[in-house]
């Protein structure tokens, strides 16, 4: 790094890898293999429980029931990756499969939870 002398300009930071933040009160946020960012936490819930489902149904007998679950799973959990957020459309086919596949993710923990925070990003 050359020093203010050398260039005349000041600080020059050549290239980053990893996180860290200059001056007073900013915050770093690091995002582990390039995943953007969620856009807040009812989204993050979202997408832990999302994940949680994704591997317990990889366990579970396929029937066509399961297979568009983990479909949809899938695209929402890209969805969020890519944009922050699961949008309106996707949280209400996300619930379809949802009530569709009832019988194995009432049985499961992750599948409850997926539901609540649809719930909760629903209002209700």
């Amino acid at each position: 790094m050359a020093t203010a002398d050398e260039r005349g300009k000041g600080i020059h930071i050549g290239s980053v890898r990893g996180a860290f933040a200059i001056g007073d009160h900013n915050a770093v946020t690091y995002n582990e293999g390039g995943a953007g960012p969620s856009a807040d936490p009812a989204q993050e819930a979202l997408l832990h429980a999302v994940r949680a489902l994704r591997d317990d149904l990889s366990r579970a007998v396929e029937s066509p029931q399961i297979t568009a679950l983990s479909g949809e799973l899938a695209e929402t959990e890209a969805e969020i990756e890519g944009s922050g957020a699961a949008g309106p459309g996707r949280r209400a086919r996300l619930r379809t499969a949802l009530a569709d596949a009832g019988a194995v993710v009432g049985l499961l923990a992750s599948g409850a939870a997926v539901s609540q925070a649809v719930a909760a990003l629903a209002g209700g």
